[in-house]
């Protein structure tokens, strides 16, 4: 099971080592993280995802909820969030494979944003499953860099929120 976690926390040095701590000294795994400021320069939100059977997913949000630096946590499963992920990737081409890599990317709405005479760089913003296809179809062309961002999610929009 995978469950994500929103969690507002006080913008100051340390934090994201004490959340880190806390995964690692009950050994639960971060499959993602991404961190950034909200609206409120003293307010950060971490994304993190993370699996596990139930047990070790509600020890996670119960752990969280117990640091001080933590202002709120929010869980949700993948289906009740909207989900992105960046993703460069460089890849190797050459005259007989290009083509299809151009294709590839047309299809799954990714950019080429750089390019040599033997290499392109493509960045895809999408869901994680999209990002895991794009990398499955390239396989077989020679991939030389990937960099990720993790993943960031909010809960689905709801009648009745204001806006």
């Amino acid at each position: 099971m995978k469950k994500i976690y929103s969690v507002l926390v006080e913008n100051r040095s340390g934090v994201l080592c004490k959340v880190a701590g806390l995964f690692s000294r009950r050994c639960f795994n971060i499959d993602s993280l991404a961190v950034g400021e909200t609206d409120d320069k003293a307010v950060s939100c971490m994304t993190i995802v993370s699996s596990g059977n139930q047990r070790t997913l509600e020890q996670i949000e119960k752990q969280l909820n117990k640091k001080l630096d933590i202002i709120k946590v929010r869980t949700f499963k993948e289906e009740q969030a909207v989900s992105r992920e960046l993703m460069l990737l460089k890849v190797k081409y050459n005259k007989s494979n290009r083509k299809d890599i151009m294709e590839i990317c047309d299809i799954l709405k990714a950019d080429i944003v750089d390019m040599s005479k033997t290499h392109l760089m493509i960045q895809i913003c999408d869901e994680p499953r999209k990002i895991e296809l794009l990398l499955e179809m390239l396989r077989t062309v020679s991939i030389v860099e990937v960099a990720r961002t993790g993943t960031l999610a909010l809960m689905k929009c709801t009648e009745g929120e204001g806006v």
